[in-house]
Order: C-alpha cells, then sequence, then structure tokens
C-alpha cells in the first residue's frame, strides 16, 4: 500500500516454556502472535480487539520492537525495522510511541512529572536546557494538565491524571505513530470517556497515525475507522468498523459482537445470542486447521484440516478467515 505507514508482513511472535524448579529446562514454545499482516495507513486508527490472552498486547509490542520476533518483517514508512541494530533504532523510537495500560506501572515512581517529560526531550536533543521548562508545559497544557503541578510525583495524582501524564510523555517526541495498549481499561467509565476524547482531539490536531489495542468493542467503535478481530494469535477478520461491527461475517466476531452489552433495553433484548462450544484451547497447544473450530458452532470437517486465509467476502468486501465464506 502507497499510504502505508506501518506494514506486518506474517509476524511470529513465541515465547519459550520452561518446565522445573533449579533447572528449569525447555519444553515447547507459546506461540503468542501467528502469522498476523496487517496494514495502518497513514492518518487512520485501526482498532485490535479479542479476549484476554488471543495475542492483542504482544502484537502491539513486537510491532515497535519492544519484544523479540520470531520471524516476519515490520515495515516503518517502507524500512524493514525488524533485524536493524540496536544503534539505529534510537533514530527510530521518536517516530512512534506507545501508551500502555497501566499508567502508575508505566511511570517511573521517583520521578517528578516534569522529569518524566523533561527526559526524552532532553536525550533526543528536542530541545535546549533553556527551552525545556516552555516545553513541558506545553506538553501538559496541550493534555489537560495545570503545568504548576510539573513538580509532583506520579503517585499524586489520580489514574485519569497518570493517563495524561503517559500521553504527553508519548507525544513530547511528535511522532508519526501512536500505539495505545488498552489505555484506558484501567479508569474508571467516566474518566475512560475523557481520555478518549482527548485522544481522539489530539490525533485529528497532530495528525497522528494510531495502533489501538483493547478488549472494548464500543470503545474501538468510537475511537478506530478500521478494526481487525483477532483469536488464538490469528486475525479472523479485518474491515471498516461499519462492515465489521454492522455485519460481522465470522462466527467468532459475530460471537464477541453478541456478547457486548448495550445500555439500551431495547436493543439488548433484541440482539443476536451466538453460543459457542466448550473452552477456548490452550495457546500451548492450538488446534489444527482453523484455531476457531472447537468452539464454532458451524465447524464442519474441512476446518480441523485447512488454515483459512483472510479473503474478501462476496457482500461486504472486508476480509474473513473462515471456510465457510
Amino acid at each position: 500500500m502507497a499510504d502505508a505507514l506501518l506494514e506486518l508482513r506474517g509476524l511470529k511472535v513465541s515465547f519459550p516454556v520452561r518446565r522445573g524448579g533449579l533447572f528449569p529446562r525447555r519444553d515447547g514454545e507459546l506461540l503468542a502472535v501467528n502469522g498476523v499482516s496487517l496494514v495502518v495507513a497513514k492518518g487512520e486508527s485501526l482498532g485490535v480487539v479479542g479476549e484476554s490472552g488471543c495475542g492483542k498486547s504482544t502484537l502491539a509490542r513486537a510491532a515497535l520492537r519492544l519484544l523479540p520476533i520470531s520471524s516476519g518483517q515490520v515495515l516503518f514508512e517502507g524500512e524493514d525495522i525488524t533485524t536493524i541494530p540496536e544503534r539505529r533504532l534510537r533514530g527510530f523510537r521518536p517516530k512512534a510511541q506507545m501508551v500502555f495500560q497501566d499508567p502508575y506501572a508505566s511511570l517511573d515512581p521517583r520521578m517528578t512529572v516534569k522529569d518524566i517529560l523533561s527526559e526524552p526531550l532532553l536525550l533526543h536533543r528536542m530541545v535546549g536546557r533553556r527551552e525545556l521548562p516552555a516545553a513541558v508545559s506545553a506538553l501538559m497544557r496541550s493534555t489537560g494538565l495545570d503545568p504548576k503541578f510539573s513538580r509532583k510525583y506520579p503517585h499524586e495524582f489520580s489514574g485519569g491524571q497518570r493517563q495524561r501524564v503517559a500521553l504527553a510523555r508519548a507525544l513530547a517526541l511528535k511522532p508519526r505513530l501512536l500505539v495505545a495498549d488498552e489505555p484506558v481499561s484501567a479508569l474508571d467509565v467516566s474518566i475512560q470517556a475523557q481520555i478518549l476524547n482527548l485522544i481522539a482531539t489530539l490525533k485529528a490536531e497532530l495528525g497522528l497515525t494510531m495502533l489501538f489495542i483493547s478488549h472494548n468493542l464500543a470503545v474501538v467503535r468510537h475511537v478506530c475507522d478500521r478494526v481487525a478481530v483477532m483469536y488464538l494469535g490469528k486475525v479472523m477478520e479485518l474491515g471498516p468498523n461499519a462492515a465489521v461491527f454492522g455485519a460481522p461475517a465470522h462466527p467468532y466476531s459475530q460471537s464477541l459482537i453478541a456478547a457486548a452489552v448495550t445500555p439500551d433495553p431495547k436493543q439488548e433484548r433484541a440482539r443476536l445470542r451466538v453460543e459457542l462450544k466448550g473452552d477456548p484451547p490452550s495457546p500451548l497447544s492450538p488446534p489444527s486447521g482453523c484455531v476457531f473450530r472447537q468452539q464454532c458452532p458451524r465447524a464442519f470437517a474441512r476446518c480441523a484440516k485447512d488454515v483459512p486465509e483472510l479473503r474478501p467476502t462476496s457482500q461486504t468486501g472486508h476480509l474473513v478467515a473462515c471456510h465457510l465464506l
């Protein structure tokens, strides 16, 4: 894609499984991300949804080279960053920044907000010492924080305020890509809305491209342009919000959307119920063929043999990995 900012090609991320006490031995591997290919175009927001443990956060971290990649490629503005050495990664870091799920764990409790925001600016020589106070104040104002609190520590702020600090730190280097990993899941509902509106405003003002990780479908529907549905390390469905949420084609997407509670009593009573079979399989021993087949109410013989490929549906044209379509 000509206007692609971030492109993942056949990305795989695995972790060794070790057993034993004093002298643990390697006993297999856990394939957290299994051959995922995605494209995030410049200026768009791509949401990645799925149940806990499906590989969403691992995918986000691997896309920024924060985790080792087993195989596949990560391209940023056409450049393969998968194998570039650590010294060259320093030049890539300002272009792509991440906001983590837990703002308290991602901020150094021994540093004041001023120090937290100053560190990336000084490290990457974005401003000089003289311009530093003004730059820190501008970052705090841009995320709705009063600069007079810059000498406070993270524990002196509320959860929502800490996430604003984390967002300000991510924006300090003027990134082109913002990866948000469950940025509001640890916050109260009312605060979630404030942070989401802030992210949407900053995205529009700064022209950001965003990879947004969440298990909350309503949040993704509000923030993102397209959505990818993941299950056990693989993408089951990929397309525009209107297509995926309005007419989900994959049985897993249908079950996921059907399970989302709506605040409207009439819609809640009328919504489709999709019952899945059994329990989710273990990621240590995923099923053959389609990884969803053991829970799929519509699985048939071919699902156990062949791995379905992402291909366009005949109705809406968005991509679905299912033998039924």
